[in-house]
């Protein structure tokens, strides 16, 4: 990502951060662009002032994806619990003095959400959230975006994204035949539906070199 533009999104953050209210800024995009990076940095560039919550904290877990029929397509739209991300940032929305709340995280590892992994004091001024599906709009996932305050696009080409994306699957794990598959299958059909909606981002960020 150019240097510039990324000192402009930290200026925006800061000024979202500053308006004299919780904010909730989303940072959405398709498996492998990058928004987990630029998410992460904007918050350790806020000193205090935000706190990262991540979507995938609301995956299924895999006994309950197993039980579903639904373990072959991980990450696909139906195998997170949208209504609970949904409430959680309008929880979020509307801090309560004197209470913390309590988010999930997703364990790479283990490949398994984490509850009351990430605590966001009532004095943060910023959320910022990010993951695949923060433009959805079909099903649960239609609640979402009318509970963030902006969200960012993160675009990055095919060319470099699939690549790291393959890459990433085979730091966890699998084979790279099968992170090949499994990406080609499951993460770019993921990838096509969430740039389905790339129009209703409020910014995109190129996140190429």
């Amino acid at each position: 990502m150019d240097v510039r533009e990324f000192e402009e999104l930290v200026g925006r953050a800061r000024e979202l951060a500053a308006g004299g209210r919780r904010r909730v800024l989303g940072v959405a995009g398709p498996p492998g662009a990058g928004k987990s990076t630029l998410a992460g940095r904007l918050v350790e560039r806020l000193d205090g002032l935000a706190v990262l919550v991540p979507m995938d904290g609301f995956h299924l877990a895999g006994a309950e994806l197993a039980r579903l029929g639904r373990a072959d397509r991980k990450g696909a739209p139906d195998t997170f619990d949208a209504a609970g991300y949904a409430a959680l940032l309008a929880r979020l929305r509307a801090p309560e003095p004197g209470t913390v709340v309590y988010a999930p995280a997703f364990d790479r590892a283990l490949e398994e959400p984490v509850a009351g992994s990430v605590p966001v004091p009532p004095g943060t001024p910023l959320v910022v959230t990010e993951g695949n599906y923060l433009l959805h709009d079909a099903g649960g996932w239609a609640a979402v975006r009318p509970l963030l305050d902006e969200v960012w696009y993160a675009d990055l080409p095919d060319a470099v994204r699939v690549p790291r994306l393959v890459d990433r699957h085979v730091a966890f794990g699998r084979t790279r035949a099968e992170a090949e598959a499994w990406v080609h299958r499951s993460d770019e059909a993921n990838a096509r539906l969430v740039a389905r909606n790339r129009h209703r981002a409020d910014r995109v960020v190129n996140m190429g070199p």
